[in-house]
């Protein structure tokens, strides 16, 4: 926190992800008390704010200014002006441009004070009936190449769900990837226009989904969330002593064959037992 009282705040303001309702109270009072607000779209911006009756000036922040903008801003809020950052849906910074203001203002010893809201994570997750624990934020995949593989393959592998933005017209491209190396039986659900009229949750399996969406491409904003990888088989004995056995007619001291086990995940314990059995 500031020990700075002249020094302003910076609020990062949760704003609705469709539904004007999905806006707090409190939102709204900081928007009309502080100095500025930084939006990323400020046409869409002011349909909100005129909706709440804010009449607060609003100036733009997005991608393509942040960098520039970032000094400024911060000379600002030290000189005692409270601003407040919002995006044009949901809550600032995730998959939206703010995080080189924020460590600009952290840096300065501003107050950076979050304001929560709506969310389009975490409303794709508890009503895909996938996640009650750990998941894992994705947002965008990479659009092609050895990025967008390997990040796929790492979602492939994690143990729980795992939550991806997707524009509509890739939608049906990006299910059959996932389809393709998490296998097209793991279950996920597509989330369509959420809090809107037309909200719509669709729950299949990969394989299903990307061969309906193929033919019925979606409209409007859309979350993927994607089952966690299904737990190991465990390890057959059997089969791992036969493997042991031979290491040893090889003359494998009984350190190594525990290391070749365990590199092929098997847990250190069991690895240590088999390894030393006589």
């Amino acid at each position: 926190m500031s020990t700075d009282a002249a020094t302003g705040t910076l609020f990062l303001v949760s704003t609705p992800i469709g539904n004007l309702g999905d806006f707090t109270y409190r939102a709204v009072d900081v928007l009309r008390s502080v100095a500025v607000v930084l939006a990323e779209d400020t046409r869409h911006a002011r349909t909100l704010l005129t909706h709440y009756e804010i009449p607060t000036h609003c100036e733009a922040l997005h991608e393509h200014n942040e960098a520039k903008r970032a000094e400024a801003v911060v000379a600002r809020l030290k000189g005692g002006d409270s601003l407040a950052l919002i995006s044009d849906a949901g809550t600032p910074l995730v998959s939206d441009p703010g995080s080189r203001l924020v460590r600009a203002a952290i840096d300065a010893g501003i107050d950076v004070v979050p304001v929560p809201g709506a969310s389009a994570v975490l409303s794709a997750l508890v009503g895909s009936g996938l996640g009650d624990g750990p998941f894992t934020f994705i947002g965008f995949l990479p659009r092609s190449g050895g990025d967008r593989t390997r990040a796929i393959e790492a979602l492939a592998t994690l143990p729980h769900p795992a939550v991806v933005y997707e524009a509509p017209g890739r939608v049906a491209d990006t299910l059959a990837d996932l389809a393709a190396l998490c296998g097209e039986e793991r279950p996920a659900v597509v989330a369509r226009e959420l809090t809107k009229k037309f909200e719509e949750f669709r729950r299949g399996t990969l394989g299903a989904l990307a061969a309906y969406y193929e033919k019925s491409p979606p409209k409007g904003e859309v979350v993927l969330v994607v089952e966690g990888a299904p737990p190991a088989a465990p390890p057959d004995e059997e089969e791992l002593r036969m493997q042991v056995r031979t290491l040893r007619a090889d003359g494998t001291r009984s350190r190594d064959v525990m290391a070749a086990l365990m590199a092929e995940g098997v847990s250190r314990n069991v690895a240590w037992r088999l390894a030393n059995e006589p």
